[in-house]
C-alpha cells in the first residue's frame, strides 16, 4: 500500500494533519485566572455533598479543579484550612437561606418572622445534610478559630434574640425568660434536623414526602406553646 508523501506540496506550506474530534474540542478551563481559591472551595463543597466531610482532601479538590496537586497549597496549606473555608461557605449559604425567608416574612409580626426563621433553618438543614453537618458539628474544624463562621453564627443568634425581644415587647409572648425560649427553639430545630439526617423519621411513621410539612407543624406547635394566651369570653 502506498504511503502518503511526507514532503509539503510544491510552493506551499507543510500540510497540517487534520485533528481528531477530541483534539479539536476546546480544552477544559476549570477556573479563571485568579479564581482558583473559589473553585477549590466549590470542589470541597461538592465533595462534602457527595461523601460527607470525611471525603474532603486537598488532592481531590485539586483534581476536580484541574490543577496540579501542589497548586492548592498557595491558598490552603492544609486540609484543615480547606475545611474551614468550606465551613464558611456552608454558613454563608445557610444564612442566605434564612435572610431570603425573612424578606418574605409578614411585617409587624415578630412571631411570624420567628416562624419563618425556624422553618428556613429546617428546610436548609434537611436539603443540605452534609453541609449542615460541617457547621453544626465540632468534629471537622475549629469553630472558635473560624472568624467567618463565628461571626455569621453570632449574627444569626442576635437576630433570633432581637426577634423574640420584639415579640415580647409587642405582647405576643406568654413566656418571660427569653433566653429559655431561644435555647428551647434552637434545641427544637436542631433536634428535628438531626432526627431527619440520622434517619430516625421512618421510625416515627414520617415518610420523606411528609418531612417538610412536619417540620412546619412542629415549629407551629412550639410557637403555640410560647405565645401569649388571650382571654376569651
Amino acid at each position: 500500500m502506498r504511503r502518503p508523501a511526507k514532503s509539503p506540496p510544491a510552493g506551499g506550506r507543510p500540510a497540517k494533519p487534520r485533528p481528531s474530534i477530541a483534539a479539536r474540542a476546546p480544552a477544559a478551563k476549570p477556573y479563571h485566572h485568579g479564581d482558583l481559591r473559589r473553585v477549590l472551595i466549590d470542589a470541597a463543597m461538592q465533595l462534602v455533598g457527595e461523601g460527607g466531610p470525611e471525603a474532603v482532601s486537598v488532592r481531590e479538590a485539586a483534581r476536580r479543579a484541574g490543577v496540579s496537586p501542589g497548586a492548592p497549597f498557595r491558598h490552603f496549606p492544609s486540609r484543615d484550612a480547606l475545611m474551614n473555608a468550606a465551613a464558611e461557605e456552608a454558613q454563608r449559604r445557610f444564612r442566605a437561606e434564612i435572610e431570603a425567608a425573612l424578606a418574605d416574612a409578614p411585617p409587624g409580626d415578630p412571631l411570624g418572622r420567628f416562624r419563618c426563621l425556624g422553618i428556613a433553618y429546617l428546610r436548609w438543614a434537611m436539603k443540605n445534610p452534609t453541609h449542615f453537618e460541617i457547621i453544626s458539628s465540632r468534629r471537622f474544624f475549629d469553630h472558635d478559630r473560624s472568624a467567618g463562621v463565628s461571626s455569621d453564627n453570632a449574627e444569626l443568634i442576635g437576630l433570633t434574640e432581637r426577634t423574640l425581644a420584639e415579640a415580647f415587647a409587642a405582647g405576643q409572648l406568654g413566656a418571660r425568660d427569653l433566653k429559655q425560649v431561644q435555647i428551647a427553639g434552637r434545641a427544637l430545630v436542631y433536634g428535628f434536623a438531626r432526627m431527619h439526617i440520622d434517619g430516625h423519621m421512618p421510625r416515627w411513621g414520617v415518610g420523606e414526602a411528609e418531612v417538610e410539612r412536619m417540620a412546619a407543624d412542629v415549629v407551629d406547635l412550639f410557637i403555640a406553646g410560647i405565645k401569649r394566651r388571650t382571654s376569651q369570653f
